[in-house]
Protein backbone atom coordinates (compact mmCIF):
# COMPACT_ATOMS: atom_id res chain seq x y z
CA UNK A 1 0.00 0.00 0.00
CA UNK A 2 2.86 2.47 0.59
CA UNK A 3 4.25 1.75 -2.63
CA UNK A 4 1.43 2.50 -4.70
CA UNK A 5 0.99 5.84 -2.57
CA UNK A 6 4.77 6.70 -3.12
CA UNK A 7 3.97 5.66 -7.10
CA UNK A 8 1.27 8.36 -7.17
CA UNK A 9 2.68 11.05 -5.28
CA UNK A 10 5.67 10.84 -7.40
CA UNK A 11 3.41 10.67 -10.94
CA UNK A 12 1.82 13.49 -9.60
CA UNK A 13 4.89 15.48 -9.19
CA UNK A 14 6.11 14.81 -12.42
CA UNK A 15 3.00 15.75 -14.16
CA UNK A 16 3.32 19.37 -12.12
CA UNK A 17 6.85 19.52 -13.10
CA UNK A 18 6.11 18.91 -17.12
CA UNK A 19 3.61 21.69 -16.97
CA UNK A 20 5.37 24.07 -15.90
CA UNK A 21 7.51 26.01 -18.50
CA UNK A 22 9.79 28.43 -19.41
CA UNK A 23 8.53 30.91 -20.26
CA UNK A 24 8.44 33.60 -17.71
CA UNK A 25 5.18 34.76 -16.06
CA UNK A 26 2.92 37.56 -17.68
CA UNK A 27 4.04 40.75 -15.50
CA UNK A 28 1.40 42.05 -13.47
CA UNK A 29 0.65 45.63 -14.25
CA UNK A 30 2.88 48.10 -11.68
CA UNK A 31 0.76 49.43 -8.95
CA UNK A 32 0.34 52.88 -8.76
CA UNK A 33 2.15 54.26 -5.73
CA UNK A 34 -0.67 55.10 -2.24
CA UNK A 35 -2.26 58.59 -2.94
CA UNK A 36 -0.35 60.76 -0.69
CA UNK A 37 -1.89 60.68 3.18
CA UNK A 38 -4.17 63.77 3.39
CA UNK A 39 -3.78 65.95 6.38
CA UNK A 40 -7.04 66.44 8.48
CA UNK A 41 -8.30 69.72 7.88
CA UNK A 42 -8.04 72.02 10.68
CA UNK A 43 -10.88 72.81 12.89
CA UNK A 44 -11.45 76.33 13.16
CA UNK A 45 -15.31 75.55 14.89
CA UNK A 46 -13.64 75.66 18.06
CA UNK A 47 -13.22 78.71 19.78
CA UNK A 48 -16.69 79.95 19.63
CA UNK A 49 -20.16 79.16 21.39
CA UNK A 50 -21.51 76.93 18.47
CA UNK A 51 -18.40 74.06 19.19
CA UNK A 52 -18.62 71.72 21.74
CA UNK A 53 -16.80 71.89 24.83
CA UNK A 54 -15.75 70.18 27.83
CA UNK A 55 -18.12 70.91 30.73
CA UNK A 56 -16.27 70.46 33.77
CA UNK A 57 -18.51 69.78 37.18
CA UNK A 58 -18.46 72.37 39.86
CA UNK A 59 -17.00 70.27 42.93
CA UNK A 60 -13.94 69.73 40.58
CA UNK A 61 -13.72 73.64 39.93
CA UNK A 62 -13.84 74.75 43.89
CA UNK A 63 -11.18 71.64 44.21
CA UNK A 64 -8.85 72.42 41.53
CA UNK A 65 -9.37 76.72 40.83
CA UNK A 66 -11.11 78.07 37.89
CA UNK A 67 -9.96 75.94 34.78
CA UNK A 68 -10.16 77.13 30.92
CA UNK A 69 -12.97 76.03 28.54
CA UNK A 70 -12.01 73.00 26.55
CA UNK A 71 -13.88 72.51 23.27
CA UNK A 72 -14.71 69.86 20.16
CA UNK A 73 -15.25 70.79 17.08
CA UNK A 74 -18.53 69.33 15.37
CA UNK A 75 -18.52 65.78 14.36
CA UNK A 76 -14.76 65.18 16.28
CA UNK A 77 -13.79 63.85 19.50
CA UNK A 78 -10.32 65.18 18.74
CA UNK A 79 -9.20 66.78 21.78
CA UNK A 80 -8.47 70.65 19.98
CA UNK A 81 -5.08 72.63 21.12
CA UNK A 82 -7.55 75.03 22.86
CA UNK A 83 -8.57 72.29 25.10
CA UNK A 84 -5.18 71.45 26.46
CA UNK A 85 -4.45 74.19 28.59
CA UNK A 86 -8.16 72.97 30.22
CA UNK A 87 -6.91 69.19 30.62
CA UNK A 88 -3.39 70.11 31.35
CA UNK A 89 -4.72 72.17 34.26
CA UNK A 90 -7.15 68.83 35.19
CA UNK A 91 -4.27 66.53 35.09
CA UNK A 92 -1.99 68.98 37.33
CA UNK A 93 -4.76 69.02 40.08
CA UNK A 94 -5.62 65.31 40.20
CA UNK A 95 -1.95 63.84 39.74
CA UNK A 96 -0.22 66.41 42.14
CA UNK A 97 -2.74 68.53 43.67
CA UNK A 98 -5.54 68.43 45.46
CA UNK A 99 -7.65 66.02 43.47
CA UNK A 100 -4.51 63.42 44.02
CA UNK A 101 -6.00 59.80 44.20
CA UNK A 102 -9.29 60.99 43.33
CA UNK A 103 -11.07 59.61 40.29
CA UNK A 104 -12.88 61.59 37.75
CA UNK A 105 -15.89 59.96 35.77
CA UNK A 106 -16.10 61.43 31.64
CA UNK A 107 -19.51 60.92 30.19
CA UNK A 108 -19.71 61.82 26.86
CA UNK A 109 -22.57 63.49 24.71
CA UNK A 110 -23.75 64.05 20.83
CA UNK A 111 -25.81 66.20 19.57
CA UNK A 112 -29.52 64.88 18.27
CA UNK A 113 -28.20 64.79 14.61
CA UNK A 114 -27.63 61.33 13.30
CA UNK A 115 -28.57 57.58 14.44
CA UNK A 116 -28.63 56.76 17.79
CA UNK A 117 -25.41 54.10 17.61
CA UNK A 118 -23.50 56.66 15.98
CA UNK A 119 -23.83 59.18 18.60
CA UNK A 120 -23.60 56.74 21.45
CA UNK A 121 -20.15 55.46 19.49
CA UNK A 122 -19.12 59.57 18.85
CA UNK A 123 -19.94 60.26 22.67
CA UNK A 124 -17.79 57.20 23.95
CA UNK A 125 -15.09 58.35 21.62
CA UNK A 126 -15.17 61.74 23.00
CA UNK A 127 -15.19 60.84 26.79
CA UNK A 128 -12.19 58.17 25.69
CA UNK A 129 -10.43 61.01 24.30
CA UNK A 130 -10.49 62.82 27.01
CA UNK A 131 -9.66 59.66 29.36
CA UNK A 132 -6.29 59.27 26.90
CA UNK A 133 -5.34 62.95 27.23
CA UNK A 134 -5.46 62.71 30.94
CA UNK A 135 -3.75 59.32 31.52
CA UNK A 136 -0.73 60.40 29.17
CA UNK A 137 -0.50 63.34 31.77
CA UNK A 138 -0.07 61.13 34.64
CA UNK A 139 -3.36 60.41 35.82
CA UNK A 140 -3.81 56.27 36.66
CA UNK A 141 -6.52 54.70 33.69
CA UNK A 142 -7.98 53.35 37.15
CA UNK A 143 -9.12 56.54 38.61
CA UNK A 144 -11.21 56.91 35.02
CA UNK A 145 -14.36 55.45 33.79
CA UNK A 146 -16.15 57.05 30.46
CA UNK A 147 -19.20 56.05 29.38
CA UNK A 148 -21.76 58.08 26.66
CA UNK A 149 -25.26 59.34 27.02
CA UNK A 150 -25.02 59.93 23.31
CA UNK A 151 -27.92 62.03 22.04
CA UNK A 152 -30.29 60.97 24.76
CA UNK A 153 -30.31 64.17 26.54
CA UNK A 154 -29.80 66.25 23.36
CA UNK A 155 -32.16 69.07 23.32
CA UNK A 156 -30.43 71.30 20.88
CA UNK A 157 -32.85 72.27 17.60
CA UNK A 158 -30.30 74.75 15.91
CA UNK A 159 -26.22 74.99 15.90
CA UNK A 160 -25.94 76.76 19.28
CA UNK A 161 -28.08 74.17 20.91
CA UNK A 162 -26.33 71.55 19.25
CA UNK A 163 -23.37 73.02 20.47
CA UNK A 164 -24.55 72.20 23.80
CA UNK A 165 -25.30 69.03 23.34
CA UNK A 166 -21.80 68.13 22.36
CA UNK A 167 -19.70 67.80 25.46
CA UNK A 168 -18.40 65.46 27.46
CA UNK A 169 -18.99 65.73 31.25
CA UNK A 170 -15.98 65.66 34.01
CA UNK A 171 -17.74 64.74 37.29
CA UNK A 172 -16.40 63.77 40.35
CA UNK A 173 -16.29 60.10 41.07
CA UNK A 174 -17.86 59.30 44.45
Amino acid sequence: MHTLARLAIAASAALFIAGCSDEPEPKTPELLPPPPATAKPKRDDTKNDTSGSVQIDNKIIKLCGDLPTARFAFDSSDVQPEAAAALDALARCFVSGPGKGKGLSLVGHADSRGETEYNLALGQKRAGSIAEFLTKKGMEPGKLATNSKGEFEASGTDEEGWARDRKVEVLLAD
